[in-house]
């Protein structure tokens, strides 16, 4: 206990006194001369020494608003509206007049006062209005809303009985009648260590809470009690500048390709269908092309491509050239070759690589991390906007064990503890393989991309011969979703300040 009170804080020595007679708030911080937020500081500090224990309630009030208190005054305008006609029915135009009553007024008035047969409606060269029986006994004595409106405001919304919540709630359906806002309170009540520490006589102290040059200076220090510090207690946390997670995995990805020795593919957003779909062999009637599933560019539509290049391709694509295969057996359009758009995938920059290297830079292997765009609609397992991880290792002696390798590597370091490759289908691959990698903690197989050997009508043309070409292409967005705990892929880029500062480092694993 001496220890704890040796390290009072001097707002908690000026509060602590009081706390045996006051438990608000606000009374506390007037017996001890400070300041509301001096005071809730100092009862927070003792709540964490367990001194204290701190509670806060909270109570929605109901006061009146403009019109309620213009209506508290002079009455309803149903009341009033009544009260005008009671003598003899008058027109529309004579009753605003009389009462006072705006154009919305009026309306409402004739709605309300209709709905309990109070007025009939008198014909005749201008409307006129006349009051019922039924309203003569409204105006003899006041409504449920008059009595409530004559009540002394602030009420807490709790203790209304049923009477006054008919009210309230036919009044809260108007304007500016009456509002209603939340009070929050906040006691202090002793714990038995507070108890024992007052019965001990504590007093507020003069101590030293902070050393000064003039302290030490004339050695008053020596005379001076000094407080003690509590390297225990809880503090604000502070949150340092840091980069996007998602950049982080980013450059988390890239380390571990450079490690294994490739180079880095970089390119732009915007291509030619020609490098982006026709240098891959997708034909020119495949599905992917169409709007729906391409952001195509509008201004300028056409691009350039090279037309040396695109003859081959051309070629390829109409009857296979020199592959061995039998290609499309279509028309080859240069003009649909030209057109632009957002690239549909970073395998491009793979077309484009390929297409620049010479005998002598082989064997060579690449990567790039770049981002993507896909026509089509936003889920929890879709974006139109996401980051792909490409590879491509061009080797004559490269085979599928080759490619498994290289995969199970990557995302061994990923964090999945193994790696199968199953049968499927793309365009420019054959074999074609779907990857999926073993989640450890979900203990099941999950598919996270697309991997597979360039087939002769994707390499010949670009490289001049046909040798392997390992190549893959992996959803980031996918891969690292189960790092951050994130189910619905689109949280990855919610950049709301709470997930920024809570989410988990990128660390190698």
């Amino acid at each position: 206990m001496e220890r704890i009170i040796a390290q009072l804080h001097p707002l908690e020595r000026k509060v602590l006194p009081w706390l045996d007679r006051y438990t608000n708030l606000k009374e506390i911080a007037k017996q001890a001369g400070l300041q509301e937020v001096e005071a809730m500081r100092a009862l927070q500090w003792l709540s964490n020494k367990e001194i204290i224990k701190l509670e806060e309630s909270s109570k929605e009030l109901v006061e009146l608003d403009e019109n309620g208190l213009l209506y508290k005054k002079d009455g309803l305008p149903e009341t009033r509206f009544l009260k005008a006609i009671k003598a003899k029915p008058l027109k529309l135009s004579e009753i605003k007049q009389k009462t006072g009553l705006s154009e919305e007024e009026i309306k409402i008035c004739l709605g309300t006062l209709k709905s309990k047969a109070a007025i009939d409606m008198v014909h005749g060269v201008e409307l006129s209005v006349m009051i019922t029986t039924q309203g003569e006994r409204l105006i003899e004595k006041d409504s449920l809303e008059e009595q409530f409106l004559k009540k002394a405001f602030p009420l807490n919304k709790e203790d209304l009985v049923d009477e006054e919540r008919y009210a309230y709630t036919a009044l809260s359906r108007r304007k500016n009648i009456i509002k209603t806002y939340v009070v929050k309170t906040k006691t202090a009540t002793l714990t038995d260590l507070g108890k024992k520490i007052l019965a001990k006589g504590f007093k507020d102290e003069k101590i030293v809470d902070t050393i000064t040059p003039e302290l030490l200076k004339s050695g008053d220090w020596k005379k001076k009690k000094f407080r003690a510090y509590d390297i225990k207690i809880n503090v604000p946390k502070k949150y340092y500048g840091k980069r996007h997670f998602v950049n982080e995995a980013i450059s988390y990805i890239r380390k571990i390709w450079l490690e294994m020795g490739f180079k880095e593919m970089q390119g732009t957003m915007v291509q030619t269908a020609f490098w982006d779909l026709d240098a891959l062999f997708v034909p020119q009637d495949h599905p992917a092309r169409e709007m729906q599933d391409t952001f195509y560019i509008k201004y300028p539509e056409k691009g350039r491509i090279p037309e040396a290049l695109a003859q081959k391709i051309k070629q390829v694509h109409e009857n296979g050239s020199d592959t061995g295969s039998l290609g499309w057996r279509l028309p080859f359009s240069m003009s649909s070759s030209k057109q632009l758009l957002l690239r549909t995938h970073t395998t491009v920059l793979s077309a484009q690589t390929i297409a620049k290297l010479k005998k002598e830079d082989l064997p060579a292997k690449f990567f790039s991390v770049g981002k993507v765009f896909r026509n089509e609609a936003m889920d929890w397992s879709h974006l139109f906007e996401l980051y792909q991880v490409e590879g491509i290792v061009v080797d004559p002696n490269a085979n599928l064990k080759h490619l498994k390798g290289y995969l199970k590597e990557f995302y061994t370091k990923m964090g999945y503890s193994d790696v199968r490759m199953r049968p499927g289908h793309f365009p420019y691959t054959e074999p074609s393989m779907e990857v999926e990698a073993y989640h450890p903690e979900r203990k099941e197989w999950v598919e996270l991309g697309g991997a597979g050997i360039f087939r002769p009508e994707v390499v010949k043309p670009l490289l001049g011969e046909d040798i392997p070409v390992l190549a893959w292409g992996l959803g980031m967005e996918r891969i690292i979703a189960s790092y951050y705990n994130i189910t619905d892929i689109r949280n990855l880029y919610d950049n709301g300040l709470k997930q920024l500062r809570d989410m988990k480092e990128w660390v190698k694993l």
